[in-house]
């Protein structure tokens, strides 16, 4: 690899032309916040999967991804005009430990959209932030990633996106020896609690108060002149921060997602979700379940991450108090995540059992049917869009069907149907996706993929972009694991 040189990309078709233009505010804030370097190329790059619904959405012309000029500059061997690419330093803490400095080990923003959002290569070679890492992610992790990004998107979920995923034959050790592969990513910001920690951990509050200021002026300018923190924009940007964090947990739990390691250099400060690693769709429901198998104490099991996103909220707090002032201040603006987690929470268990507004005795239900779930261990997804047919079809024996314990089950469905108003039916297919990203459906389609055949990826990318419509003939897909998908391990690594 290192006798390729990094070309300038050669001139597309002038329809499909990108910007000639890919500033970055990151690189305006100088020298403390980032370092320039161009990626390092890999040989004979091939497209495993692009999104032409994510170019649209980048202000980039759909009709540029498949040419060979795309090719090359999503793989990191060339550039367009106008980009400065680099990486930037951040810390944090790590499964609850200060980890110190760490940064983009193998991520590299290229520059940003007109319309404002980052565009960044991930796998695409060492960075002066790499800790001795090789700076390259395999095939198998880049499809991941690239499937659950679009899938969270297509559940209405905050989050990254995904442009593509570029292929390479050149060997990357992990495990095993795999081939390397390049996500070419986006979102409005790649910020995260980390690049504030890192320079209060440094006591640079010059820095930190530029950072924090940009962060207000690019994506929270209300927190200027916020009417409950009058002269204290830096609470009324964490209070901000807290109560989009507290949201997007919501959306998380109601849909059964674990993201596996949730380290405060891996918490956006937009609220997104970042860094799909070890993540994973509850397939039966075990409120403790642990998908990354590398958490061996169990810190980021599904019915935890509430309680540690307040925590790296906790870590954020520490990094702007110097800002703040006063500790008082900064835990009171931290105190509507109570409120606003477990509100947002019911919120979405309400649209999920077809309720539009809450009554009394909503709670118990919900309650009772998350109890109902985890005893019987039964299918979260599936349980869920059965319920919403059985609503709209006025047939509830499938539902019952999947819990061992009719009893309670036919305990619970009757106050529920006795509740007044009754469920909308639409409402509960809007809510309960027929598809997620499940663990064993992402491992088919890598398989697959390892093998030159992409078609897997292609298949449920289109599935996932619209997961709550019902894509006659592909039922497979929203059907119950195989048995041999409780094997799968995901750890860091993947």
């Amino acid at each position: 690899m290192s006798t390729l040189d990094l070309a300038p990309a050669r001139p597309s078709d002038a329809s499909a032309a990108p910007p000639a233009n890919w500033p970055s505010r990151l690189a305006q804030l100088g020298p403390a916040f980032s370092t320039a370097l161009q990626p390092t190329p890999l040989p004979q790059p091939h497209w495993v999967a692009y999104s032409p619904a994510v170019a649209q959405a980048l202000g980039l012309d759909p009709a540029w991804l498949g040419t060979d000029e795309a090719l090359q500059v999503l793989t990191g061997n060339a550039l367009l005009p106008g980009m400065k690419p680099l990486a930037s330093v951040y810390s944090g803490h790590q499964f609850g430990v200060w980890a110190g400095q760490l940064g983009d080990g193998r991520a590299i923003l290229l520059g940003e959209t007109p319309q404002g959002h980052e565009l960044q290569l991930k796998g695409s070679g060492r960075t002066p932030y790499s800790r001795g890492g090789d700076g390259r992610a395999v095939l198998r992790s880049s499809i991941r990633e690239f499937l659950c990004s679009e899938a969270m998107h297509g559940l209405g979920i905050p989050t990254s996106r995904a442009l593509s995923v570029t292929g390479s034959p050149a060997p990357v050790r992990r495990e095993t020896i795999e081939t390397a592969a390049v996500v070419a990513r986006s979102a409005p910001s790649f910020l995260r609690f980390g690049h504030l920690e890192h320079f209060a951990a440094r006591n640079d509050l010059v820095s930190l108060r530029q950072l924090a200021d940009e962060v207000i002026d690019q994506h929270y300018p209300d927190c200027r002149d916020h009417p409950r923190w009058p002269g204290q924009p830096f609470a009324a940007l964490l209070e901000a921060v807290s109560e989009r964090t507290a949201a997007l947990l919501a959306q998380w739990q109601a849909v059964g997602f674990c993201h596996g390691v949730m380290n405060t250099d891996n918490m956006s400060l937009l609220g997104l979700t970042l860094d799909y690693g070890p993540f994973q769709f509850l397939d039966a429901f075990d409120p403790g379940h642990i998908c990354n198998h590398s958490d061996t104490q169990g810190r980021y099991a599904h019915n935890k991450q509430p309680n540690i996103a307040y925590w790296n909220l906790f870590c954020l707090a520490q990094a702007l108090l110097p800002l703040i002032g006063d500790e008082d201040t900064a835990v009171a603006a931290l105190e509507s995540y109570k409120s606003v987690y477990p509100a947002a929470f019911e919120a979405r268990l309400r649209a999920k059992l077809g309720w539009h507004q809450a009554v009394e005795g909503d709670t118990e239900l919900i309650e009772g049917v998350l109890q109902l779930l985890a005893q019987n261990r039964v299918d979260y997804t599936i349980f869920w869009r059965r319920l919403s047919q059985a609503v709209a079809q006025g047939d509830f024996e499938p539902v019952r069907d999947l819990v061992l314990d009719r009893p309670a089950f036919d305990a619970w469905c009757q106050r529920y149907q006795a509740r007044a108003p009754g469920a909308d039916a639409d409402l509960m297919l809007r809510s309960n996706p027929k598809f997620v990203l499940r663990n064993h459906l992402g491992e088919l389609a890598i398989r697959q993929a390892q093998n030159h055949d992409f078609s897997g990826v292609q298949t449920l990318l289109k599935l996932l972009e619209r997961p709550f419509e019902e894509h006659p003939g592909f039922e497979a897909y929203a059907d119950f694991p195989p048995d041999w998908a409780s094997s799968i391990e995901i750890s860091c690594s993947s």
